[in-house]
């Protein structure tokens, strides 16, 4: 994120700020924050792990809503189809997000930072994308690796 001379944060063009300190945000919103902090499953599937990364699908059909997850480890997705969602994130902001067909995002942490937030597809078509966290040491069983090496996913249709 962009930040401005006072290091305000300043959201890239296509993001929309809606709200700030959880304006807007139903008592079962603020729960399921508290219950998603630990959650580290950041995707739907998981299509592949290693020591060094693991990568992940999320395909959230119009109106359909993955909960609160954790990204600890620095990160990149990239936008499958063009879409919109509304995200929430644990620092009480709100933002409206537009994506568009190949869009990549890489997000980098700071020891101890971290990102929790869910997301909703709020668009009229399915909503896609591949999530790929670097880690340093994963402790994943060969039976959670996909069995042929190009795994096929439906999206965009």
């Amino acid at each position: 994120m962009l930040q401005t001379a006072k290091n305000v944060p300043v959201p890239p063009p296509d993001e929309i700020l809606m709200g700030e300190n959880f304006e807007g945000w139903s008592d079962a919103l603020r729960d399921e924050l508290l219950h998603g902090m630990a959650n580290t499953q950041v995707g739907q599937k998981l299509l592949s792990a290693s020591e060094r990364v693991k990568v992940w699908s999320i395909v959230l059909q119009p109106g359909e809503r993955i909960g609160f997850h954790r990204h600890d480890s620095d990160y990149f997705w990239t936008a499958l189809c063009e879409g919109r969602s509304i995200q929430h994130s644990h620092d009480g902001r709100t933002r409206r997000v537009v994506y568009s067909q190949g869009q990549t995002r890489h997000v980098a942490f700071a020891p101890g930072e971290y990102l929790v937030h869910d997301l909703h597809n709020v668009g009229d078509a399915p909503l896609s994308f591949i999530t790929v966290e670097f880690v340093e040491k994963a402790s994943v069983e060969p039976a959670s690796r996909p069995s042929a090496p190009n795994t096929r996913m439906e999206v965009c249709s």
